[in-house]
């Protein structure tokens, strides 16, 4: 396997490195001058920007959870616990980053989960760093040990990891055993509102990971019985076609209290974890994946969508009952990559070929725009398309409604399917893409910035947010769809030694 090293790549490839900051971007001269760039220079320059980000954070940042960087200072939307650096940690582990995967195993140890001035998130605390700390423990006790200069501090991943469950299980102690989301750890409370269908269903993996490595089945079963309500939803009318399910859940009960989704926010990660289990032990979670086989065939006969303008192109739509809402969201982007990982799992082209249509219908969305980034929220309505966006959307199929990118990786992350099912070239192609308009627009400061339109030339202003998914998702996916072979990538033939969060924390099938 070839190890990339931290490389300063600027004199091989001055094209890209001094794309201007901020400034109008050419995307066809970047496109030219990019054409003979390799892929292992481009995952040496992934590595280089994952490096400029992780420096940012480290000097203005470093132990809080975000880097502001155009004002270089910081954020702690999550908890003041360090979710940068604990996301940060499998990015810096597949790129084999030595330095600062011991900066983060060295700090990991002095986390106190027991405390927080803030509401806790049960499910971004799950996904950012309960897997960011198992995902960091089956890498550093298996094929990247190496990396660790302590190993005590790789020990503390797992205890850490334990401590952090059980400060969270009180969430579960409800009548239904569907937890409260929104927690406050210091006086074992909660926020009273209703659960969702993502919040509840986007557990699981990580709960029964943990199970498997600490030895202790409570923390899976917790997990798994919130989410049998999900499995097997009630009230009926909640569930408009097989499968697809609404969105708000009543924690006392475990009734769902609407019927409107879709591949969106909110509902999305539900929907991904259902294939991912089976992924993770097909013969434990078998159940789970015939509830992704309902939601799929639903989604492809119900849900599946064609701009007027532009009938090649093959969105999702999402729903209120059975009335179907023409929009998405760039975090739907992933349903690509999701339905591709499916096909190859359950050996169905069909499958893989609808991933495929998606895919290309996101990327779309991406080189429709001034930036060459995809939108926040964007819709295909021909009854509702606004004034001044005609244009777009009789060229591209879409017009924007919100026109914000906050440095999300979906898109990205099916091109990365695609490429590891397909081994076509033109995914690495567009993922290099959509990493320079991000490099050339989102670049400021200290580090990278959520912008405000991206059909604006230069992206219309920064609202100085970094968040923690940048490094744990984008630039993870940037880098591996350039990245040699390696047994944490995706294998195309559907066996899987690793399976990814929906954080893009990779961690260890069970019994590979």
């Amino acid at each position: 396997m070839i190890i990339l090293k931290s490389v300063v790549v600027g004199a091989l490839l001055p094209g890209v490195l001094a794309l201007p900051r901020n400034l109008p971007t050419d995307i066809k001269l970047n496109k030219k001058a990019s054409s003979a760039v390799s892929a292992d220079e481009r995952a040496a320059e992934v590595i280089n920007t994952f490096r400029i980000a992780w420096d940012g954070y480290y000097k203005y940042a470093f132990p809080n959870d975000e880097l502001k960087p155009v004002s270089n200072s910081f954020g702690n939307s999550r908890n003041a616990w360090g979710a940068s650096a604990v996301d940060a940690l499998s990015t810096a582990l597949v790129m084999q980053q030595k330095d600062i995967v011991n900066e983060i195993i060295d700090y990991i140890p002095k986390i106190n989960f027991h405390n927080s001035s803030t509401d806790v998130s049960l499910f971004e605390t799950t996904i950012r760093y309960l897997a960011g700390m198992l995902s960091g423990y089956d890498f550093l006790t298996g094929p990247l040990e190496n990396l660790a200069d302590n190993t005590a501090n790789v020990d503390a991943l797992l205890s850490q990891a334990i401590s952090l469950a059980d400060t969270l299980s009180y969430a579960f102690e409800t009548p239904s055993g569907v937890p409260w989301n929104n927690l406050n750890l210091n006086t074992r409370g909660n926020d009273g509102s209703p659960n969702g269908l993502a919040t509840v269903g986007t557990l699981v993996l990580e709960w029964v990971r943990l199970s498997d490595l600490s030895g202790n089945a409570t923390y899976g079963k917790l997990a798994e019985k919130a989410e049998t309500y999900l499995l097997n939803p009630s009230p009926a009318w909640s569930e408009p076609w097989p499968g697809l399910l609404g969105m708000d859940i009543n924690v006392t009960t475990g009734e769902f209290l609407d019927a409107h989704g879709g591949w969106i926010g909110g509902a999305d990660s539900f929907y991904e974890y259902l294939i991912k289990m089976f992924v993770y032990d097909p013969n434990r979670y078998s159940s789970y994946k015939d509830r992704w086989v309902l939601a799929a065939d639903s989604t492809i006969k119900h849900l599946t969508s064609h701009p007027i303008t532009r009938p090649d192109i093959t969105f999702i739509a999402a729903f209120n009952n059975q009335t179907l809402d023409l929009s998405s969201q760039h975090l739907a982007g992933f349903a690509g990559g999701n339905f591709i990982l499916a096909g190859q799992v359950l050996g169905r082209q069909d499958y893989i070929d609808y991933g495929l249509a998606l895919t290309n219908a996101w990327h779309e969305t991406y080189i429709g725009t001034a930036t060459g980034i995809g939108p926040e929220i964007f819709g295909w309505d021909s009854t509702k398309v606004p004034a001044g966006q005609e244009s777009l959307f009789n060229k591209s199929g879409f017009y924007i409604q919100d026109s914000g990118y906050q440095l999300r990786p979906e898109v990205i992350e099916s091109f990365y399917y695609a490429y590891r099912e397909t081994g076509d070239t033109k995914y690495q192609e567009w993922a290099w893409d959509a990493y320079l308009a991000i490099n050339a627009t989102t670049r400021v400061g200290s580090g990278y910035s959520s912008i405000r339109d991206v059909n604006a030339v230069g992206g219309g202003g920064f609202s100085d947010e970094m968040e923690s998914f940048f490094f744990a998702e984008v630039l993870k996916y940037a880098y591996l769809i350039q990245a040699p072979d390696a047994e944490w990538q995706v294998s195309g033939d559907g066996k899987n030694s690793w399976v990814f969060n929906t954080e893009a924390h990779p961690l260890k099938v069970f019994g590979t």
